[in-house]
């Protein structure tokens, strides 16, 4: 009985003392503060590399629900662009392109191919084709259909971890000399079909490699056009996405003549530890990594991927060695994955629902000050409502004072709260609608804890 006592006794004093060290924070909304726009279609999403199916056709209306500006799309040996001499097929591809156009989000197409016709030997190191004219002619095509289509289509990248190869699920290795030549002359046949299209790359895996800084210095001397630069990440720290934001900007700082936009289109969760945990703290990681992108200055971002899809060996031995057949179909069939708002059986994810509530902080961004957590702000017109979104990305709990100030007259709140934790996947179980306050000019303070990884949404109907 004593053993019992004493047992209940230190709980109890164990969970004074937590509470006491508690952690604390303040979030400050100045919802008459317009700060600028808040364009969080920006940091958009990316599918591709695995399969010429239409792998999310089913979610087409989930994913036009996060109203993403782009949608990443891979151009691979799969789908066959160019099966004779002369003679092209787009028909596989246009599938996955007219998939993305349904969400209202335009394809940044990624160049990523190599035709059997064009590149009879299975080589990683075997980068240029072995005749430019007829590589010239196809890129060109390609170009011209989409934009004969009415297909909108801007961006085209380039290459894919053109560092890595067929380690990153890529047919081609490049060095710093032989992918400039590449893509000199790659860009010249995008612009031949469309003068206005935006072209760039590397889509470096590591964009420390010495092919961007190469590229930077091609493309200053007048040798081809660069409007925007790319590269990727997975990391589970966020700030080290930052860190590469910072360091390709110190990059561009070196060639003032040239201006393109930054994107950072491939990023998750560390690839190399799968952890079940990834799903509860997912969603708080996406937001954590969002905001370090805004604040860095990032223009453009393509979270990898939308959906889980195990790969057909057969389909990449076509243009891929036996070594990389094996390490893309081991990673894919045989390994846990995390990276899809959508897991193998299309069934929705956490990290979905980080997404979702981003999206609800578009349009006029709103001045928000904090410390201790992370918030974003922004009144959207088209809904003719305010929205907050906070999260707490740490693994400890926080006490958090929010106010709002500039409030007129008695203003109801709407509260949600993300559960990252619930087993159901649908949207009211993940969405948790919580006890809506009422604020005024004079009572217009609250107290909330944030979970572990916890996420909040409030908002309110602007008078």
């Amino acid at each position: 009985m004593k053993s019992t006592l004493a047992i209940r006794i230190g709980l109890a004093l164990a969970a004074a003392l937590a509470v006491a060290q508690q952690r604390t924070a303040t979030v400050t909304v100045s919802t008459t503060e317009l700060t600028g726009l808040l364009d969080m279609g920006r940091m958009a999403l990316g599918q591709g590399g695995l399969s010429e199916e239409p792998m999310w056709e089913s979610r087409a209306a989930e994913i036009r629900a996060l109203r993403p500006r782009l949608i990443r799309l891979f151009i691979q040996e799969y789908f066959d662009l160019l099966p004779a001499p002369g003679k092209y097929n787009f028909a596989a591809l246009d599938r996955s392109v007219d998939l993305i156009l349904k969400t209202g989000a335009k394809p940044l197409m990624n160049i990523d191919f190599k035709p059997r016709l064009l590149y009879p030997k299975i080589d990683q190191d075997i980068t240029e084709p072995n005749d430019w004219r007829e590589w010239e002619r196809l890129i060109a095509a390609l170009v011209k259909h989409y934009k004969d289509r009415g297909a909108g289509i801007e961006y085209w990248e380039i290459s894919n971890e053109p560092d890595i190869g067929e380690d990153g699920g890529c047919p081609y290795r490049f060095r710093p000399d032989n992918y400039t030549i590449y893509y000199q002359r790659t860009a010249a046949a995008v612009r031949e079909a469309d003068p206005s299209a935006r072209v760039g790359g590397p889509a470096l895996a590591n964009w420390r490699s010495p092919i961007l800084p190469a590229l930077l210095e091609f493309c200053a001397r007048g040798h081809a056009p660069l409007d925007f630069v790319s590269w990727h990440g997975y990391t589970s720290n966020p700030t080290d996405f930052r860190r590469s934001i910072d360091g390709v900007k110190e990059l561009l700082a070196a060639y003032p003549s040239l201006h393109p936009e930054t994107m950072l289109n491939e990023w998750n969760l560390s690839l190399m530890k799968p952890d079940e945990n990834n799903l509860a703290v997912q969603p708080a990681f996406i937001l954590e990594t969002v905001w370090n992108m805004l604040e860095g200055g990032l223009d453009y971002s393509c979270y990898y991927h939308i959906r889980d899809y195990h790969v057909e060996p057969g389909a990449f031995a076509k243009f891929m060695s036996p070594h990389g057949v094996a390490f893309m179909a081991g990673w894919w069939n045989r390994r846990p994955q995390y990276d899809g708002l959508f897991d193998f059986q299309n069934e929705i994810r956490p990290a979905y629902f980080a997404f979702k509530v981003l999206s609800r902080v578009t349009g006029q961004r709103v001045k928000v000050e904090a410390e201790g957590v992370r918030a974003l702000a922004a009144f959207d017109p088209q809904y003719e409502m305010e929205h907050v979104l906070i999260w707490n990305f740490s693994n400890a709990p926080v006490r958090t004072s929010l106010q709002f100030r500039g409030l007129t007259g008695n203003t109801k709140m709407e509260r949600v709260k993300l559960d990252a934790r619930d087993p159901r996947p649908d949207e009211d179980s993940r969405l948790k609608f919580q006890t809506a306050p009422t604020l005024s000019p004079q009572d217009n303070q609250r107290e909330i804890v944030l979970d572990p990884y916890g996420i909040e949404l409030w908002f309110f109907r602007k008078q």
